[in-house]
């Protein structure tokens, strides 16, 4: 029997969560997007596990999706901002802007971004364009 994406996609989320790498959960993910291709929550972890895993370009493809199925999504816009800085695209302080705007009136989702960096920080500590991207979102 086939797992549903619902299964799929909080099994996936669970298995990151325990540590396992980007590299052999990208498959996961991109079933699960291939699966429910309008599944914004898909894209955006899709597009989180190739920065993580040095794959700037599809990164950027999937945080593009995400955002345009889900404009509202901080962390959509957070994994764009750093993939457009990985690829060397212009007009990512739009997103940045956006993200910040959001983070600011909704103090959950605030303390969702702060987690999603630091564990992006845990797991690839000299990320140098999440760590641009924290000091824009989280200036001291």
């Amino acid at each position: 029997m086939t797992q549903t994406v619902e299964t799929l996609f909080d099994t996936g989320l669970e298995r990151y969560k325990a540590g396992e790498s980007a590299e052999t959960l990208i498959p996961v993910f991109k079933e699960i997007c291939d699966r429910a291709p309008k599944n914004s929550s898909a894209w955006t972890c899709l597009a989180w596990l190739y920065l993580l895993d040095d794959k700037a370009t599809p990164a950027f493809k999937a945080a593009q999706k995400a955002v345009k199925l889900n404009p509202q999504d901080p962390q959509a816009r957070v994994n764009l901002a750093v993939a457009m800085l990985e690829t060397g695209q212009k007009g990512l302080r739009e997103h940045v802007e956006f993200a910040h705007q959001l983070i600011f009136v909704n103090p959950d989702w605030q303390e969702e971004i702060k987690t999603s960096i630091e564990d992006g920080l845990s797991r690839k500590p000299d990320w140098q364009s999440l760590i641009k991207v924290k000091g824009w979102l989280f200036p001291e």
